[in-house]
């Protein structure tokens, strides 16, 4: 059993301190028996940078049971660490408990002494909180099972690696065996690293982008997912760290160059076990309910992509033929297209049909991508949507008034299909909502007037 499911509060009641300090003191001996003497607790801000707070391994039963403590105002961090407000959060008057999920604790591989775990943020009084972003993935999930349905996701991570001095790493082609081998000992390091972590990687390759690399891990729970996005981009960081390198995974990481996706892929099952991408009568070969669901998608995109593609650079990456999902539209097999619908090898619809969207990166708080999407996918599988026309060719090389409309190009623009899509506002609530949009507001003010390359080099290390 995962994510503390004996332990957490059911329906809003206070934490069973007894058990997560039982829990907690059994973790904590394993640790030591390991060698691990400190523990690094992480959450995901709003901006999409990973924050964490240490606790040495002889505090982590008590962490389990009541928390550590931090700061409600981490909730409007803006990506260069200036602080906001919104109307609702901000200042320095209150306080949180972050709790960490036991069954998600890691033994870092390449950290020797470490481990790690993703935490819950709980109030003082041992309740949810409501800006909390892996609570609200979680509740997504727990909202598609109530409408039969189980979601897996997994995540492509595209990264720019670099020399000591922020020069690219490797020389070699696109996707070509000499970039690869330029590397060969750091990407064995990675897997091994990977591996021994019990990360479950499905392939590994350089990318398009000079210098650029990609890493795929295997579908799983959608917050199971979100937090191995965690750990994977600290383990490449890791090892990159110990070949004298560094890895961005900032939207863009060279200015007037392909970005970095964090493609999100996603299959839904219903409660039969029946992939609803896969053996149907509708368009591709899509069953009734596997229709509704990318139509819903689809038409919430805008408001979606505001979650998923959140920051000033996240605008820069979103450029037409750059695969970066720029236009609101989908294809079977069409990199260009937002949603890309990959049906698989010919007789394995069940087994390998997912849909790609490709308007996430790196700036995205992973639990609130998975989250929305969890939410999207309940509210829109049982409605009878049906899916327009799609896009068989590179949308750019139409005439205009064939094109399909682009997806919101600026932060305002994204942030106003938000506000726009009120089950989704209803879902997230006015808290989160309140602290998600000041702190992207503020970011896209303080970018204001700057030229891509010194947006790029604000951000290229951040992330």
């Amino acid at each position: 059993m995962r994510n503390n499911d004996a332990v957490a509060p059911q329906n809003g009641s206070p934490l069973d301190r007894s058990a997560l300090a039982e829990i907690g003191h059994a973790r904590a001996e394993e640790l030591a028996r390991a060698g691990v003497a400190a523990v690094a607790l992480t959450w995901v801000d709003n901006v999409g940078v990973t924050r964490v707070k240490a606790v040495p391994v002889e505090r982590f039963a008590h962490a389990a049971a009541w928390g550590v403590g931090m700061s409600t105002v981490h909730d409007v961090f803006q990506v260069d660490d200036t602080i906001t407000s919104g109307q609702l959060v901000g200042g320095p008057v209150g306080d949180l408990r972050l709790h960490p999920d036991t069954d998600a604790l890691t033994v870092l591989y390449c950290e020797p002494g470490w481990a790690w775990a993703p935490v819950d943020r709980w109030t003082q009084d041992g309740r949810p909180y409501p800006l909390d972003q892996r609570t609200f993935a979680r509740r997504m999930v727990a909202a598609a099972e109530e409408a039969g349905l189980l979601l897996r996701m997994a995540f492509e991570l595209e990264w720019y690696l670099a020399a000591a001095d922020g020069t690219p790493a490797a020389s070699g082609s696109a996707y070509g065996m000499t970039r690869l081998m330029e590397v060969a000992d750091y990407g064995r390091d990675l897997l091994e690293a990977l591996a021994a972590q019990n990360v479950p990687v499905e392939q590994y390759h350089p990318e398009y982008a000079v210098s650029q690399f990609e890493l795929s891990t295997s579908p799983d729970d959608p917050v199971v997912t979100a937090d191995r996005v965690v750990l994977v981009r600290e383990t490449i960081r890791a090892v990159s760290r110990r070949h004298g390198l560094r890895a961005s995974f900032a939207p863009i990481a060279v200015a007037g160059a392909v970005g970095n996706g964090m493609h999100l892929h996603m299959s839904v099952l219903d409660h039969t076990g029946r992939n609803l991408f896969a053996d149907g009568s509708g368009p591709a070969g899509l069953t009734v309910s596997g229709e509704s669901v990318l139509a819903c998608l689809l038409e919430r995109l805008p408001a979606l992509s505001a979650i998923t593609a959140p920051s000033v650079s996240s605008h820069l990456r979103s450029i037409p033929q750059r695969w970066a999902g720029a236009y609101q539209c989908w294809g079977v097999e069409n990199r260009e297209a937002a949603i890309r619908l990959i049906p698989g090898v010919v007789g394995t619809g069940q087994a390998s049909s997912n849909v790609e969207l490709k308007c996430v990166d790196g700036s995205a708080n992973p639990y609130l991508a998975v989250g929305a999407v969890c939410a999207i996918v309940a509210q829109g599988a049982h409605d009878g949507a049906t899916l327009p026309q799609s896009f068989d060719v590179d949308p750019v090389t139409l005439p205009a008034d064939r094109q399909p409309p682009r997806l919101p190009e600026s932060v305002g623009v994204g942030l106003a299909a938000l506000a726009e899509d009120d089950r989704l506002l209803a879902v997230l609530g006015p808290e989160l909502v309140d602290a998600f949009r000041s702190v992207q507001m503020a970011d896209a003010a303080a970018a204001e007037g700057q030229s891509a390359e010194d947006i790029v080099n604000a951000v290229r290390w951040r992330y």
